[in-house]
Protein backbone atom coordinates (compact mmCIF):
# COMPACT_ATOMS: atom_id res chain seq x y z
CA UNK A 1 0.00 0.00 0.00
CA UNK A 2 1.17 3.50 -0.87
CA UNK A 3 1.23 6.10 1.34
CA UNK A 4 0.56 9.52 0.04
CA UNK A 5 0.44 12.74 2.36
CA UNK A 6 -1.34 15.48 0.96
CA UNK A 7 -0.44 19.71 1.46
CA UNK A 8 -2.32 22.30 -0.14
CA UNK A 9 -3.07 26.09 0.09
CA UNK A 10 -6.71 25.34 -1.02
CA UNK A 11 -8.60 25.54 2.19
CA UNK A 12 -11.72 23.26 2.66
CA UNK A 13 -14.61 25.66 1.74
CA UNK A 14 -15.35 23.88 -1.33
CA UNK A 15 -14.92 20.53 -3.55
CA UNK A 16 -11.09 20.89 -4.22
CA UNK A 17 -9.34 18.53 -1.78
CA UNK A 18 -12.03 16.02 -2.03
CA UNK A 19 -11.89 16.40 -5.68
CA UNK A 20 -8.06 16.10 -5.25
CA UNK A 21 -8.27 12.98 -3.00
CA UNK A 22 -10.74 11.40 -5.58
CA UNK A 23 -8.50 11.63 -8.60
CA UNK A 24 -5.38 9.74 -6.13
CA UNK A 25 -8.13 6.89 -5.49
CA UNK A 26 -8.84 6.39 -8.95
CA UNK A 27 -5.25 6.05 -10.02
CA UNK A 28 -3.57 4.55 -6.57
CA UNK A 29 -6.65 2.81 -5.55
CA UNK A 30 -4.90 1.07 -2.57
CA UNK A 31 -3.47 4.24 -1.12
CA UNK A 32 -3.15 5.53 2.03
CA UNK A 33 -3.85 9.40 2.11
CA UNK A 34 -2.69 11.49 5.29
CA UNK A 35 -3.77 15.41 5.25
CA UNK A 36 -1.07 17.61 6.54
CA UNK A 37 -2.56 20.88 6.52
CA UNK A 38 -4.81 22.47 3.21
CA UNK A 39 -5.03 25.62 5.47
CA UNK A 40 -1.31 27.55 4.40
CA UNK A 41 -1.76 30.93 3.96
CA UNK A 42 -1.44 31.39 0.52
CA UNK A 43 1.76 32.75 -1.00
CA UNK A 44 3.44 32.33 2.46
CA UNK A 45 7.18 29.95 1.68
CA UNK A 46 8.46 30.62 5.54
CA UNK A 47 5.33 28.72 6.86
CA UNK A 48 4.73 26.12 4.31
CA UNK A 49 8.60 24.97 4.49
CA UNK A 50 8.31 24.89 8.06
CA UNK A 51 4.85 22.79 8.13
CA UNK A 52 5.61 20.81 5.28
CA UNK A 53 9.56 20.02 6.87
CA UNK A 54 8.52 19.20 9.82
CA UNK A 55 6.09 17.09 9.18
CA UNK A 56 7.71 15.05 6.14
CA UNK A 57 10.69 14.61 8.87
CA UNK A 58 8.17 11.86 10.54
CA UNK A 59 6.93 9.24 8.10
CA UNK A 60 7.95 6.01 7.54
CA UNK A 61 10.95 5.43 4.38
CA UNK A 62 9.64 6.05 0.60
CA UNK A 63 6.62 7.52 2.01
CA UNK A 64 4.76 10.08 -0.98
CA UNK A 65 4.65 13.91 0.00
CA UNK A 66 2.05 15.76 -2.82
CA UNK A 67 2.24 19.32 -2.46
CA UNK A 68 -0.08 21.59 -3.87
CA UNK A 69 1.55 24.98 -2.55
CA UNK A 70 1.37 27.97 -5.28
CA UNK A 71 0.91 25.63 -7.67
CA UNK A 72 0.46 29.18 -10.57
CA UNK A 73 3.17 31.40 -9.43
CA UNK A 74 4.36 30.87 -13.09
CA UNK A 75 3.03 29.15 -15.55
CA UNK A 76 4.57 25.65 -15.55
CA UNK A 77 6.27 23.94 -17.81
CA UNK A 78 7.14 21.03 -15.44
CA UNK A 79 6.39 19.50 -11.94
CA UNK A 80 9.40 18.48 -9.73
CA UNK A 81 9.84 14.59 -8.48
CA UNK A 82 12.51 14.85 -5.59
CA UNK A 83 13.87 11.88 -3.65
CA UNK A 84 15.87 12.82 -0.39
CA UNK A 85 16.63 11.20 3.30
CA UNK A 86 14.60 8.45 2.09
CA UNK A 87 11.04 10.28 1.23
CA UNK A 88 9.60 11.21 -2.52
CA UNK A 89 8.16 14.96 -2.92
CA UNK A 90 6.49 15.69 -5.57
CA UNK A 91 5.81 19.70 -6.10
CA UNK A 92 5.79 22.82 -8.47
CA UNK A 93 8.95 24.31 -9.40
CA UNK A 94 8.58 27.45 -7.37
CA UNK A 95 11.05 27.49 -4.95
CA UNK A 96 9.29 25.36 -1.88
CA UNK A 97 11.85 22.62 -2.56
CA UNK A 98 15.11 23.80 -1.20
CA UNK A 99 12.95 25.61 1.38
CA UNK A 100 11.90 22.60 2.83
CA UNK A 101 14.91 20.44 2.46
CA UNK A 102 17.60 23.08 3.67
CA UNK A 103 19.97 22.18 0.82
CA UNK A 104 19.64 20.84 -2.62
CA UNK A 105 17.41 16.91 -2.80
CA UNK A 106 19.74 13.85 -3.41
CA UNK A 107 17.72 13.50 -6.71
CA UNK A 108 15.50 16.01 -8.46
CA UNK A 109 13.73 15.01 -11.83
CA UNK A 110 11.44 17.42 -14.43
CA UNK A 111 7.87 15.79 -14.86
CA UNK A 112 6.90 17.14 -17.95
CA UNK A 113 3.13 18.48 -18.64
CA UNK A 114 1.09 18.39 -21.60
CA UNK A 115 1.05 21.07 -23.50
CA UNK A 116 -2.53 20.19 -24.71
CA UNK A 117 -4.04 19.37 -21.00
CA UNK A 118 -5.42 22.53 -19.20
CA UNK A 119 -3.24 22.79 -16.53
CA UNK A 120 -5.40 22.84 -12.95
CA UNK A 121 -4.91 21.31 -9.36
CA UNK A 122 -6.84 18.09 -10.42
CA UNK A 123 -4.50 17.95 -13.57
CA UNK A 124 -1.13 18.10 -11.57
CA UNK A 125 -2.83 15.58 -9.48
CA UNK A 126 -3.23 13.32 -11.78
CA UNK A 127 0.54 13.94 -13.13
CA UNK A 128 1.68 13.38 -9.44
CA UNK A 129 -0.13 10.06 -9.32
CA UNK A 130 0.78 8.51 -12.53
CA UNK A 131 4.22 9.02 -11.56
CA UNK A 132 3.94 7.69 -8.57
CA UNK A 133 2.25 4.59 -10.32
CA UNK A 134 5.88 4.21 -12.49
CA UNK A 135 8.04 4.25 -9.49
CA UNK A 136 5.83 1.76 -7.74
CA UNK A 137 5.71 -0.55 -11.03
CA UNK A 138 9.92 -0.52 -10.91
CA UNK A 139 10.18 2.24 -13.66
CA UNK A 140 13.95 3.65 -12.74
CA UNK A 141 13.82 7.33 -11.30
CA UNK A 142 15.85 8.75 -13.65
CA UNK A 143 14.33 7.50 -16.72
CA UNK A 144 10.43 8.95 -15.31
CA UNK A 145 11.24 12.69 -16.73
CA UNK A 146 14.08 14.91 -17.01
CA UNK A 147 17.37 13.99 -14.60
CA UNK A 148 19.06 16.92 -12.99
CA UNK A 149 16.64 19.29 -13.89
CA UNK A 150 17.67 22.84 -13.54
CA UNK A 151 15.07 24.36 -10.52
CA UNK A 152 14.51 27.22 -9.35
CA UNK A 153 15.51 27.79 -5.84
CA UNK A 154 14.51 29.92 -2.79
CA UNK A 155 17.05 29.87 0.55
CA UNK A 156 14.62 29.28 3.75
CA UNK A 157 13.87 31.89 6.25
CA UNK A 158 17.16 32.37 8.34
CA UNK A 159 18.13 34.36 11.60
CA UNK A 160 20.38 36.96 12.37
CA UNK A 161 23.63 36.03 14.43
CA UNK A 162 25.96 38.74 16.49
CA UNK A 163 28.39 38.17 18.73
CA UNK A 164 26.05 38.42 21.59
CA UNK A 165 22.62 38.32 20.24
CA UNK A 166 20.38 36.53 17.26
CA UNK A 167 17.13 37.73 15.61
CA UNK A 168 14.83 36.06 14.37
CA UNK A 169 11.16 35.96 12.63
CA UNK A 170 8.07 35.26 13.53
CA UNK A 171 7.46 32.13 10.65
CA UNK A 172 4.22 30.94 12.24
CA UNK A 173 1.33 31.83 14.86
CA UNK A 174 -0.09 28.58 15.44
CA UNK A 175 -4.11 27.16 16.26
CA UNK A 176 -3.65 28.26 19.91
CA UNK A 177 -1.78 31.71 18.98
CA UNK A 178 1.18 30.66 20.00
CA UNK A 179 4.50 32.37 19.03
CA UNK A 180 7.10 30.31 16.65
CA UNK A 181 10.16 31.32 15.69
CA UNK A 182 12.87 30.66 13.25
CA UNK A 183 15.70 30.14 16.26
CA UNK A 184 16.41 26.44 16.49
CA UNK A 185 17.61 25.08 19.91
CA UNK A 186 20.86 24.13 18.30
CA UNK A 187 21.63 27.76 16.87
CA UNK A 188 20.37 29.05 20.59
CA UNK A 189 22.69 26.41 22.25
CA UNK A 190 25.57 27.36 20.43
CA UNK A 191 25.27 30.99 20.04
CA UNK A 192 24.61 30.69 23.71
CA UNK A 193 27.86 29.47 25.09
CA UNK A 194 26.29 28.86 28.71
CA UNK A 195 25.97 32.20 28.90
CA UNK A 196 22.68 33.74 30.85
CA UNK A 197 19.99 35.44 28.13
CA UNK A 198 16.61 37.41 27.67
CA UNK A 199 14.58 37.06 25.43
CA UNK A 200 13.27 40.32 23.89
CA UNK A 201 10.22 41.29 22.00
CA UNK A 202 7.65 44.07 21.67
CA UNK A 203 6.45 46.08 24.71
CA UNK A 204 9.85 45.41 26.26
CA UNK A 205 8.77 42.15 27.39
CA UNK A 206 11.18 39.61 28.12
CA UNK A 207 11.89 36.32 29.14
CA UNK A 208 15.12 34.69 30.62
CA UNK A 209 14.43 31.11 30.88
CA UNK A 210 13.85 28.39 28.85
CA UNK A 211 10.83 26.07 29.96
CA UNK A 212 10.24 22.52 29.40
CA UNK A 213 6.27 22.40 28.94
CA UNK A 214 3.69 24.64 29.62
CA UNK A 215 3.10 24.08 32.91
CA UNK A 216 6.50 25.23 34.16
CA UNK A 217 4.74 28.90 33.83
CA UNK A 218 1.60 29.80 36.12
CA UNK A 219 -1.57 30.66 34.29
CA UNK A 220 -1.70 33.57 32.53
CA UNK A 221 2.08 33.83 32.51
CA UNK A 222 4.20 34.13 29.23
CA UNK A 223 7.32 31.28 28.97
CA UNK A 224 9.41 30.48 26.00
CA UNK A 225 10.60 26.68 25.29
CA UNK A 226 11.45 24.56 22.41
CA UNK A 227 8.65 22.76 20.57
CA UNK A 228 8.71 19.18 19.23
CA UNK A 229 10.39 20.14 16.23
CA UNK A 230 13.09 22.27 17.79
CA UNK A 231 11.98 25.76 17.27
CA UNK A 232 11.85 28.57 19.41
CA UNK A 233 8.21 28.98 20.73
CA UNK A 234 6.52 32.20 22.65
CA UNK A 235 3.67 31.21 24.40
CA UNK A 236 1.40 32.01 27.70
CA UNK A 237 -0.35 29.58 29.43
CA UNK A 238 -3.91 28.99 28.94
CA UNK A 239 -3.66 32.35 27.58
CA UNK A 240 -3.50 34.09 23.80
CA UNK A 241 0.46 35.19 23.52
CA UNK A 242 0.28 36.50 19.97
CA UNK A 243 -2.75 38.61 20.53
CA UNK A 244 -1.95 39.71 24.02
CA UNK A 245 1.75 40.62 23.15
CA UNK A 246 0.81 42.05 19.99
CA UNK A 247 3.03 40.08 17.60
CA UNK A 248 2.91 38.89 14.19
CA UNK A 249 3.62 36.41 11.87
CA UNK A 250 6.21 36.64 9.02
CA UNK A 251 4.84 37.68 5.65
CA UNK A 252 6.53 37.91 2.36
CA UNK A 253 6.02 41.51 2.01
CA UNK A 254 8.09 41.85 5.19
CA UNK A 255 11.01 40.12 3.87
CA UNK A 256 11.48 43.43 1.63
CA UNK A 257 11.53 46.07 4.62
CA UNK A 258 15.18 47.53 4.94
CA UNK A 259 14.17 47.14 9.02
CA UNK A 260 12.51 44.35 9.43
CA UNK A 261 8.79 45.07 11.84
CA UNK A 262 9.50 44.91 15.34
CA UNK A 263 6.32 43.38 15.92
CA UNK A 264 7.78 40.44 13.78
CA UNK A 265 10.91 39.79 15.41
CA UNK A 266 12.25 38.21 18.35
CA UNK A 267 15.78 39.24 19.98
CA UNK A 268 18.20 37.30 21.90
CA UNK A 269 20.41 38.70 23.96
CA UNK A 270 23.78 37.23 25.98
CA UNK A 271 25.75 37.99 28.73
Amino acid sequence: MSLLTLTSDIGQQDYLVGAVKGQLLQIIPDCSIVDISHNLPPFNYPVAAYICRNAINNFPPFSFHLLLVNLFEKKPEHLLLAFHNDQYILCADNGLLTMILEEKPEIVIGIPLEKTETRNTLYFTRVMAETIMKIQSGVSVQKIGIADVVMEEKNHLRPTFGENWIEGQIILIDHFENIIVNITRNQFEEQRKGRSFEILFRHNEKISTISESYANAAEGEKLALFNSAGYLEIAINKGNAAGLLGLQGFTEQSQNVQNRLFYQTVRVEFF
